[in-house]
């Protein structure tokens, strides 16, 4: 199982990704993760990462592709892998498809999990964050059940940036699902439902 998950913050891409790492044993590889970890360890990328996110600028693409791609070359990833969060882009996708045939590990599928703009809204602005690990959790989890962290609501969060987050998806993101679409690898599935039903229909799709 070789995916990408696309999706508008808050479709549940996070959760979803979870339940199939816990459920067959593939590395759930996620831009945020690598990022915070590879800057905690002060590896190469990890330093160089630091200087633009201290500066508060966006991470340049070749920095996260090689976060990735020495990522999708750890042990757990040879069984299978589930991208979250990455690509962000058609150029990152384009990137992507080039060091996988490199590693010799095409992909399998790119899975949508589509929700309603309102139903996103709600979702995010109840989310909350661990500061530690960067789990999730709903409105009112206080404690991280991954590690006891301190949970706290993420600015980006917030009701009133919510609009130009999915704004930003809209012009930005969502062409990924015409570039994988044309790929003839595009999958699809109702996020708008509860997580297990949403879950039954992911396993479907990929045909687990």
């Amino acid at each position: 199982m070789r995916i990408v998950l696309l999706g508008a913050p808050g479709a549940g891409k996070g959760t979803q990704a979870q339940k199939l790492v816990e459920d067959y044993g593939v590395a759930h590889i996620s831009t945020g993760d690598l990022l915070r970890a590879a800057v905690k360890a002060q590896s190469a990328l990890g330093v160089q990462a630091k200087g633009y996110m201290d500066a508060g600028k966006l991470v340049p693409d070749e920095l996260v592709i090689g976060l990735v791609t020495e990522r999708l070359q750890q042990d757990d990833a040879q069984r299978g892998f589930v991208l979250d969060g990455f690509p962000r882009n058609t150029d990152q996708a384009d990137a992507l498809d080039v060091e996988l045939a490199k590693l010799d590990m095409g992909l399998d599928a790119a899975l949508l999990v589509d929700v309603r703009p309102e139903v996103i809204v709600n979702r995010l602005s109840s989310r909350r964050t661990c500061h530690d690990c960067g789990y999730t959790a709903t409105e009112g989890v206080t404690a991280c059940p991954r590690c006891g962290g301190k949970m706290y609501q993420r600015d980006d969060d917030r009701p009133e940036t919510i609009a130009r987050r999915l704004e930003t998806y809209k012009n930005q993101t969502a062409p990924l699902i015409e570039y994988y679409r044309g790929h003839g690898i595009l999958k699809e599935v109702d996020g708008d439902r509860p997580v297990g039903e949403v879950y039954a229909d992911v396993t479907s799709s990929l045909g687990l």
